[in-house]
């Protein structure tokens, strides 16, 4: 296959992440997004005027919207809140398609995508939707031929590629993203031996997390480990370590002022549901919770994306008025 000579690895520090350093930001996932359109369209309005600093879509089917849709209302009633994903199956849809609806976004926007990417793990998901689930070692590899696409359209320039599992050929139509030299890539996961590599070798920012779809960092010694393993193979791809921003998923987050409120709000949710988010689930006080996002900024943790199950604005309030000053101003 041909990248028309494009060096995949970034050689200098995306503004988005270089705009972060020395300090720590939040940004919203919700899941599932709610069905009222307009409320959810005015809950990520208040969110750009409380100061977060992205709203990030899933990318799973059933009960949200679509990931592009959502991101591209969102495009048009905000000005200045990241938009993102966390993240994206390179697998749900071909690579020029992604490559399309992510410049779109970009356009949209005036240059706020953050482009989070992941290989998917819910074999039911690829079932549902008839998309053969491949094998781990398939699905990594995957990850490097989408990059290889990805960053070759984005140029608009004439690029061809033949890869293993896909193959484009443009004659240098493709309208490009407004972020240049490249709409910033996050990429979830903790995998030691690939994925963390390939966050040193093409991406912007890592996500990791406590559960064991985005990357089994449990422990504070887990953290630490994995981010040596992220800053030794950034030196060897010849890039400074703090060129990736290092980004949490809490999921989920749950707040109330005392336990009572916690647990009204768990109880909306099916017990074996709340039990299978294990030691990931962050459900506390506003107290807690900044000591919790505190110590894992102690433990090097920029940027917290914090899951909101179905968009409770009690939990988002709680976040931005009381938990985000304590820990933005530590």
């Amino acid at each position: 296959w041909s990248t028309n000579m494009i060096d995949l690895t970034p050689r200098d520090t995306h503004p988005w992440v270089a705009e972060g350093v020395g300090k720590i930001r939040f940004g919203v996932s919700i899941y599932p997004q709610p069905p009222d359109w307009r409320h959810f369209l005015d809950l990520v309005q208040q969110m750009e005027t409380a100061g977060f600093d992205g709203y990030f879509s899933y990318d799973h089917p059933g009960s949200n919207a679509d990931c592009w849709t959502a991101l591209s209302a969102l495009a048009v009633v905000t000005s200045t809140i990241r938009l993102g994903l966390a993240v994206d199956c390179i697998y749900y849809r071909p690579p020029y398609l992604l490559a399309r609806q992510a410049a779109d976004v970009d356009r949209l926007s005036n240059g706020r995508l953050v482009l989070g990417l992941g290989i998917g793990h819910v074999k039911s998901e690829f079932r549902e939707m008839g998309i053969r689930f491949p094998s781990t070692a398939e699905r990594l590899s995957g990850m490097d031929e989408t990059i290889a696409i990805l960053r070759g359209l984005f140029t608009g320039e004439p690029f061809a590629f033949d890869g293993a599992q896909w193959s484009v050929d443009s004659p240098g139509t493709f309208l490009p993203p407004v972020q240049q030299p490249r709409i910033p890539i996050l990429l979830a996961g903790g995998g030691e031996k690939v994925t963390l590599r390939q966050v040193a070798q093409y991406a912007d920012a890592s996500n990791m997390g406590a559960h064991g779809s985005i990357g089994m960092a449990v422990t504070d010694d887990d953290i630490r480990r994995k981010f040596r393993v992220l800053a030794d193979y950034c030196a060897e791809f010849g890039r400074p370590a703090n060129s990736v921003l290092r980004s949490q998923f809490t999921m989920p987050l749950v707040l109330g002022r005392n336990q009572t409120e916690i647990d009204q709000k768990l109880k909306q949710w099916p017990a074996e549901t709340v039990a299978s988010w294990g030691d990931a689930m962050v459900a506390t006080t506003p107290e807690h919770a900044i000591a919790f996002y505190r110590a894992q900024a102690q433990l090097g943790y920029q940027y917290f994306i914090a899951n909101v199950l179905g968009g409770d604005d009690d939990t988002i309030d709680l976040l931005a008025t009381r938990v985000m000053p304590a820990v933005m101003g530590a």
